[in-house]
């Protein structure tokens, strides 16, 4: 009985190597397509300058990634959104958006890539074709400038705050603004808390986040800190929201605990504006904040410990934002400059 069993065994073992030399025989197609949401697995803490430069012709408000190459977005205070590609070493502008009266706080790109989006103090958030530049929607509706506006899923939506106590909802295809949420307070950014984009957050001059469901007339929750909120980041899996706050710091929120489960701070660490953007590093290990002292200051989130300085401003540093894949940092201030940040 025992040899039947060998017997038998050498025999699966014997076909199960030919289907696999078989296999290996046929040729292999690879979806490149798939390789655009490339998570990253291990961000880096950047140490030195790449490349630096003058950005804007005057304040640089924000700055936003692509999600699957180098290329990225910025938006300033002498009114203009600029499209730029880091190639070989060197940052080439790639198309500069004038149409808009007046200074802009947020960019943000499409879930394909193909839009690209900034909200303007004129009341108004604007689109353009990443192609061309051309101008493709203006959404006006808001009475007061509009501080965040940012793309909704994959749904063809928009959700813009503004400082007229309001966040309005957008439908590309039909042009139009679907519903407009009275916020109690002047929004300062926003952000969408699922892929299905059926809840939204919110942070406000009064102190407050507060979240909504689009299905709801109301909001659901709502958390008071300890001063004014700057910005919100959303972790990739969702379950964390990075807030800047006035009070000179950054708090990180559990959703599940519904309650602000670290805070992060430094010695030296001033928030300068109402607009100052903090970032998650896109593998959630790290995160980041410009200071009003010119230092670009990066937290560890699991201890909450500062993990290094960078100094290279000599201005207010607004907004930073970490490369999809990690490997790269940019920070922009208040006097016309952007760094460039990388490990070599």
């Amino acid at each position: 009985m025992s040899q039947e069993i060998d017997g038998l065994f050498q025999k699966k073992q014997a076909k199960l190597q030919k289907e696999l030399e078989e296999a290996a025989k046929e040729p292999v197609a690879i979806d490149t397509t798939r390789l655009k949401n490339t998570l990253c697995l291990d961000a880096i803490v950047p140490r030195k300058v790449q490349y630096k430069f003058d950005a804007h012709d005057g304040e640089v408000n924000a700055v936003a990634w692509t999600h699957s190459d180098f290329k990225f977005a910025t938006a300033g205070g002498d009114r203009k959104v600029k499209l730029w590609d880091f190639v070989s070493g060197q940052i080439i502008v790639k198309g500069v958006a004038n149409e808009s009266n007046s200074s802009l706080h947020s960019v943000d790109f499409d879930a394909e890539e193909q839009l690209l989006l900034a909200a303007s103090c004129d009341f108004a958030s604007r689109i353009w074709s990443i192609n061309d530049m051309k101008i493709k929607h203006t959404l006006t509706g808001h009475s007061n400038k509009v501080m965040s506006a940012k793309f909704l899923g994959e749904t063809g939506r928009v959700v813009s705050g503004s400082h007229d106590r309001t966040l309005k909802i957008w439908d590309l295809r039909r042009r139009a603004c679907i519903r407009s949420i009275f916020a109690c307070s002047s929004v300062n950014d926003v952000v969408t808390s699922d892929r299905n984009a059926t809840n939204i957050v919110s942070g406000h001059f009064d102190k407050k986040i507060r979240f909504w469901d689009m299905r709801s007339e109301c909001s659901t929750n709502e958390i008071l800190l300890q001063g004014r909120i700057t910005s919100l980041d959303l972790s990739f899996d969702g379950y964390s929201l990075l807030s800047c706050v006035r009070d000179d710091s950054l708090k990180l929120i559990d959703f599940r605990m519904n309650n602000v489960i670290r805070t992060f701070s430094a010695d030296g660490f001033l928030i300068g504006c109402d607009w100052t953007r903090a970032k998650f590093s896109p593998d959630g290990q790290f995160c980041v904040c410009g200071s009003q002292d010119g230092g670009v200051y990066i937290w560890v989130v699991s201890t909450g410990a500062l993990k290094k300085v960078l100094r290279e401003h000599s201005s207010n540093v607004i907004a930073c934002a970490w490369s999809w894949c990690g490997n790269l940092l940019l920070s922009c201030d208040k006097n016309r400059k952007a760094v460039l940040w990388s490990e070599f």
